[in-house]
């Protein structure tokens, strides 16, 4: 095999590096700062911006329908990401089974609850502050006082209980029970373990200590929304003190207080270039 003269060698390590740091650059230039109509900003991905405004529009309509068929529209905010010792399959099927038991305690019939784990549609690869762009715009409303929603339900650890059958008796062993299982049944979930992102005592540790929207960067986000939701509708005339949203974690109404409450936030953030 003919090889290059050593100046070819040199000539071509040059060029490699300068079309990677060109390559880096390019993508860290790419990011863009989105804010939204409440001065919520966010460092996204502009290619995913087109999708993001498609499905705002899309669940928009969603809502509009079932508001139509006179149903209370409830958001469910819940971990869903494979971070942490949890699994972005489980949390799916817990978002699932979450919504079916809030519709079931208060009626089909009358409630909807928005599952953002069925309703995201974004590319693969789209980053935690491409969705939480697009569900604050949803969240927002176009008036920014978050008429499309009537409450918020905050995943606490009830749910996650329920979903695993957790009994308060050897619940770390019922975990590594459904781990098993899961492994050997769901070929994604085998794939994260064997890539090492998720392992039986980080499974068993999330789902048994963690599992709630206290863990997770986009809740954290959601909370907030809500809390300034209800700020501005505190100042509203046509909203007041009797107009908040309703605000509940793990299944029970959160104090007065902790509706003025902020926590940390999550994915919320201009990009810094």
């Amino acid at each position: 095999m003919h090889h290059p003269p050593r100046s070819s060698y040199a000539i071509m390590t040059l060029a490699i590096a300068a079309a990677l740091l060109l390559c880096g650059t390019s993508a860290r230039a790419a990011s863009v700062t989105a804010c939204t109509a409440l001065n919520i900003c966010y460092c996204i991905n502009p290619d995913n911006k087109a999708a993001i405004d498609a499905n705002v529009a899309r669940v928009r309509q969603v809502l509009a329908d079932e508001r139509s068929r006179g149903k209370t529209i409830g958001y469910l905010s819940i971990p869903l990401s494979t971070a942490g010792g949890s699994f972005f399959g489980v949390n799916r099927d817990v978002a699932q089974q979450t919504r079916e038991s809030v519709e079931k305690r208060f009626g089909a019939q009358s409630l909807y609850l928005l599952n953002p784990g069925a309703e995201g549609n974004l590319p693969a690869g789209a980053s935690g502050a491409d969705y939480m762009l697009m569900w604050t715009t949803i969240l927002e409303g176009s008036r920014g006082l978050g008429e499309d929603f009537d409450f918020f339900y905050f995943t606490g650890p009830k749910e996650f209980a329920r979903f695993f059958a957790l009994t308060g008796e050897a619940d770390f062993a019922t975990l590594d029970g459904y781990f098993d299982r899961r492994v050997a049944s769901d070929p994604d979930f085998k794939k994260s373990v064997d890539q090492g992102r998720v392992t039986k005592p980080s499974f068993r540790t999330y789902y048994g200590l963690k599992a709630s929207v206290t863990f997770s960067y986009g809740s954290h986000d959601e909370w907030n929304i809500a809390r300034l939701l209800n700020e501005r509708r505190r100042g509203a005339n046509d909203f007041g003190i009797a107009g908040q949203l309703p605000i509940l974690f793990d299944g029970q109404a959160v104090n007065p207080s902790n509706y003025e409450a902020p926590v940390s936030s999550g994915d919320v953030g201009r990009c810094i270039n």
